[in-house]
């Protein structure tokens, strides 16, 4: 691998932890918090213990993704474009842990969460126009926000 991208591959891993690293800072308080543990949980919320490691995991993969659309050779503008909307998906991403743990606004992070799914499946579309792989590397990504969404939704109409 070229000294460029590996360069571009550490990049792209350490942004999508960081952000995972910023939505701890509001997370892992809160869930220890009373607001928290008050909350009425639906039958199919996880231990707390299983975030974690799965966001890891899918930050990781976002990471890799994002690396094989950004050392793509191709048209520029469609790489920069498929970049763009991926930062789209990263804000939604970021904005979802400060609206339900930081502000504890159940329905706004509702409608952040919806926005992030549309988001992230805009992103596998320009994605896989570049790179299958990278597509393909969003799947469980879209997967978990999915199930995120059903809990967002059940706690938000359970409290």
């Amino acid at each position: 691998m070229k000294l460029n991208n590996f360069f571009k591959l550490i990049v792209s891993i350490l942004l999508c932890q960081a952000v995972g690293i910023g939505g701890a800072f509001f997370t892992s308080p809160a869930v220890s918090s009373s607001w928290y543990r008050a909350l009425e949980k639906p039958a199919l919320n996880p231990p707390s213990w299983v975030f974690s490691p799965v966001w890891i995991t899918l930050y990781f993969l976002m990471g890799v993704a994002l690396f094989l659309v950004w050392r793509a050779s191709g048209e520029r503008r469609k790489i920069k474009m498929a970049l763009s909307v991926f930062g789209i998906q990263l804000f939604f991403n970021a904005l979802w842990s400060v609206i339900f743990f930081g502000w504890q606004n159940l329905g706004w992070a509702l409608a952040d969460i919806v926005a992030l799914g549309l988001a992230i499946v805009w992103t596998i579309f320009v994605f896989r126009k570049i790179s299958k792989t990278a597509g393909y590397l969003l799947a469980p990504y879209l997967l978990w926000v999915g199930f995120a969404g059903y809990l967002n939704y059940a706690l938000w109409i359970l409290n």
